[in-house]
């Protein structure tokens, strides 16, 4: 590589709703753009990003592989949200850079496209899940043919049952009016083990397309248990980092699907091993992604060229980027153009999307200040979101 390709700056810029962007930029003046973000935490991977960035000020932006070394194995503390998503976003402008420079898809890059598409699938029901089966009439007129919903509010560790026989009701009603709508609930770290087991067993009957976060990464242990007992798919994943925190997690065989997210868990390449790592144990990846345009693009190319990848999150429509939509920092918004509810692979060069830096920069001086809300279960204790 010429001494043209070395990193000359790295900007953040933090955007409403609640995104961090990222903008690299070479000697030679070619640019990439990636999204390292913690969702409500965007200030401290600000921070990171600096930290870790400032050592590769002057490095080969092509060189991804020894970017990442420096940056994981660099520093004697490592890993965790905060670290993994600064690093995220770095190497995905790299990559964005490298296709760039190749004038390639970074897929192409990657070992080549196996596939022309993939399915995506829409939020409906919001953070406290109410009308769901007009959103998911509203998806179905979308072309849209997955939806994913929260399953329950805040729950007690043992709560009422009627909690979750409301759960049970609104993806009954969803089922009746669309029996061909792939239905995938998200329990989001809410349902300790105990309500999770009857949850489990009471929405076995609808076909689900998969249970998400039945109960939080940190009882991992519980996921061995719940499969054993599960007729649907498990997944789980957002909340791993890096493929080390992959690694127990496909060993122990409790988990159908992974969803390693592309900002948290080390990036592109790092995305695509943890990928590799699960087509071992005949594990499916549907990636993370409730987050803004360029992590959708990133995600988009690792899926475009793995195997196991069967479905993508996306943002559009979803609850928490109410007033603003990731079309808006684009240029090239006809990328993201579903058609039969699928997103069709693109042939332009790096991650695919054309970002519009005036508007960027325009909203960055407006910033944001997103933090998830705390609750609190009727008795006045902190309850998961």
């Amino acid at each position: 590589m010429t001494r043209d390709l070395k990193i000359k700056k790295i900007e953040v810029f933090k955007v409403p709703p609640r995104w961090l962007f990222l903008k690299m930029t070479t000697e030679n003046g070619l640019t990439g753009w990636g999204e390292p973000v913690v969702e409500g935490k965007a200030d401290s991977v600000a921070a990171a990003v600096k930290e870790l960035g400032d050592q590769l000020i002057g490095h080969d932006a092509t060189k991804i592989e020894d970017a990442f070394q420096i940056m994981y194995r660099g520093g004697f503390y490592r890993g965790g949200p905060i670290l993994t998503s600064a690093m995220s976003g770095i190497e995905q402008a790299m990559w964005d850079i490298k296709g760039k420079y190749f004038n390639a898809p970074v897929y192409d890059l990657l070992g080549g496209r196996v596939r022309n598409k993939i399915q995506v699938y829409r939020w409906i029901g919001g953070d406290h899940p109410h009308d769901v089966v007009n959103e998911a009439t509203k998806a179905v007129s979308q072309g849209y043919k997955a939806v994913k919903m929260n399953g329950t509010e805040e729950l007690k560790w043992i709560d009422s049952y009627d909690k979750l026989d409301a759960c049970v009701e609104r993806v009954a009603a969803i089922r009746e009016s669309f029996p061909e709508l792939g239905i995938a609930v998200d329990f989001h770290g809410r349902v300790h083990k105990t309500m999770a087991k009857i949850l489990i067993r009471k929405l076995e009957p609808y076909d689900l397309m998969f249970v998400e976060e039945p109960v939080l990464c940190e009882n991992e242990e519980e996921f061995v248990r719940l499969r054993q007992m599960a007729n649907m798919p498990l997944a789980a994943g957002e909340r791993n980092f890096t493929r080390w925190g992959f690694k127990k997690m496909l060993m122990s065989g409790g988990i159908d699907i992974i969803q390693p997210d592309v900002s948290h868990c080390g990036g592109i390449w790092e995305l695509r091993k943890i990928a590799a790592m699960a087509e071992a144990f005949d594990v499916a990846v549907a990636p993370h992604c409730p987050l803004g345009p360029i992590a959708l693009a990133a995600c988009l190319t690792v899926d475009f060229c793995t195997p196991n990848a069967f479905i993508q999150e996306q943002s559009a429509g979803i609850h928490y980027n109410e007033g603003y939509d990731l079309l808006n920092y684009l240029k090239n918004r006809e990328i993201f153009e579903y058609k039969d509810g699928n997103c069709e692979i693109w042939k332009t060069p790096g991650l695919g999307i054309e970002v519009d830096e005036d508007y960027v920069r325009r909203m960055a001086r407006q910033g944001h200040d997103w933090h998830n809300p705390i609750w609190r279960d009727s008795e006045g204790a902190v309850a998961e979101w």
